[in-house]
């Protein structure tokens, strides 16, 4: 509420002997809904006749409630379904129906106060999920094109961002490039002077700075600003070129409810150490990174908004370590569809932020990955703390690459060299 710049009032609340009543009528001896039973109804509303029996009945929703409300301080309402949460909320803000019967006596009403508990009201359907949880319609989101969204943090790696996003906004299949800036470190000017350059590329890449480093922004539902039902989450540093990304929707197009990808890796068990590791299989995957990530826009609610206090634990986890966020995306969509992602295979794509680079003053450094064994040994805890914490390992393991094109695979020579025979 701070945030907003809502003020909260000082004024004590007491309330006594706080009742809601609702008088219905009970109409007995009807069985069902027949149309005979309707009719003798309809007779009895009209002609005043007793044609069914009935009486009126009083329900207690709320009996002789008593209490205090502290707005200066955080104020817990728990009680099961149906149990008068809201009524009694209604009751204090003074807006409970006028078929109620509300015998109130507050020691101390203020107009501020009644403010106060009319916004706990409102904001009771909401109060469980964050803003950004809204999700449109999947019916209003365009099936045609993708959203790109980039991570960014390194102001190093700036000139790079600029080139990748500038060349994703070329492609017919792209609706909008949302750069996501992580670094609330970085000067606004910095800032402003890349969101200009990016508006004269572009008029459909956006910056957006976040008030956080959290890996876990990657995945807000950003309703208002995806439209597509397909989003393609990346970095910063992978370069893919367009026809590679045109054959990597097409693939998605046809299983929107996998994760498509161009990086593998695995997750495994070793059984002398008894613990998860993050390794890397030739002949099987189960996770996709974030390197270059295609999936739904519902997968981006599922992780930020469902799940419970379990999912927040392992959300809570890539915040403390700063790592993982793509571990559990995967996680998240095997669980909802039992199946592996999809690794499909690209004509280009260059790496810059992988440690095996050999330029020097390059962007190989930057990256959390730089330390191979440290990163890999950190990426193996978050696998059984997420195992743990979860209570299960939803992980599927997939087989194969999805190629563009089978080829010629047949040899032939041509003049003193073997080649492919359709070259």
């Amino acid at each position: 509420m701070m945030e907003v710049g809502i003020k909260l009032p000082t004024v004590e609340v007491r309330y006594q002997n706080l009742c809601v009543e609702a008088e219905c009528k009970v109409v007995q001896g009807r069985p069902i809904p027949t149309l005979w039973n309707t009719l003798k109804e309809w007779i009895s509303d009209t002609t005043k006749l007793s044609v069914l029996k009935s009486q009126n009945s009083k329900i207690c929703i709320i009996k002789s409630a008593n209490g205090m409300i502290r707005p200066g301080r955080m104020t817990l309402l728990l009680g099961p379904p149906a149990s008068g949460k809201t009524t009694l909320l209604l009751a204090l803000a003074g807006k409970l129906s006028h078929s109620l019967k509300n015998p109130l006596k507050l020691i101390a009403d203020t107009t501020m106060t009644r403010i106060f508990i009319l916004i706990l009201l409102l904001s009771m359907g909401s109060a469980t999920k964050p803003p950004e949880c809204g999700i449109p319609s999947p019916h209003s989101l365009r099936r045609d094109k993708l959203t790109v969204l980039m991570s960014g943090f390194s102001e190093s790696r700036i000139p790079l961002l600029q080139s990748l996003a500038a060349t994703y906004s070329l492609s017919p299949i792209v609706s909008s490039v949302l750069i996501i800036w992580g670094n609330p470190s970085t000067p606004k000017r910095i800032l402003n002077q890349l969101s200009h350059n990016l508006s004269l590329s572009s008029s459909s890449i956006s910056l957006l700075r976040q008030r956080s480093a959290s890996l876990n922004h990657r995945f807000l539902p950003r309703p208002d600003h995806i439209a597509t039902d397909a989003v393609l989450v990346c970095d910063d540093d992978v370069e893919v070129d367009l026809p590679s990304l045109t054959f990597a929707f097409r693939v998605w197009e046809k299983a929107p409810h996998r994760l498509v990808g161009l990086f593998a890796r695995s997750h495994d068990y070793d059984l002398s150490r008894r613990e998860w590791v993050y390794t890397v299989r030739p002949d099987r995957f189960s996770i996709v990174l974030t390197k270059f990530m295609l999936l739904s826009a519902r997968y981006l609610f599922l992780y930020t908004c469902e799940g419970g206090a379990r999912m927040a634990r392992v959300r809570a986890s890539v915040d403390s370590l700063r790592n993982c966020e793509d571990i559990l995306m995967n996680l998240v969509v095997a669980e909802a569809t039992g199946e592996g992602p999809v690794l499909v295979g690209a004509k280009r794509v260059r790496d810059y932020g992988d440690a095996r680079n050999d330029e020097e003053g390059g962007v190989s450094g930057v990256g959390l990955s730089g330390r191979k064994g440290e990163h890999r040994k950190r990426r193996g805890w978050c696998i059984g703390e997420f195992h743990r914490v979860l209570g299960r390992m939803p992980l599927r393991y997939s087989y194969g690459k999805v190629v563009d094109s089978v080829g010629e695979q047949g040899l032939c020579r041509k003049g003193a060299k073997l080649v492919f025979c359709d070259q």
